[in-house]
């Protein structure tokens, strides 16, 4: 997918590490074009079914609601820089 680091490696160990059949993609919308590339990559080299939320994304703490009746089993939510919170003192 152009010029990015996706970690498409690390993602497709985590998808057959476990037992996960149905995979949800969350996307930033630049990335969304590019995403059928990236659903076949993944499905060829895991056999699960992989969707993609083309809703809307402001970032990973905005996690899509309702696809628990999809059965997905797992969200892997890409972003532009990496996600960590510090929450210590709070």
């Amino acid at each position: 997918m152009g010029n990015y680091d996706l970690e498409e490696q690390r993602v497709i160990e985590k998808i057959n590490t476990g037992t996960y059949t149905k995979v949800l993609l969350q996307l930033p919308d630049g990335l969304k074009p590019e995403a059928w590339e990236l659903v076949k990559k993944l499905e060829g080299a895991t056999g699960a079914t992989i969707f993609v939320w083309f809703g809307t994304n402001f970032g990973a703490c905005d996690l899509p609601l309702g696809v628990q009746s999809l059965g997905v089993q797992l969200v892997v939510a890409f972003g532009h820089n990496q996600y960590i919170k510090d929450v210590r003192g709070w």
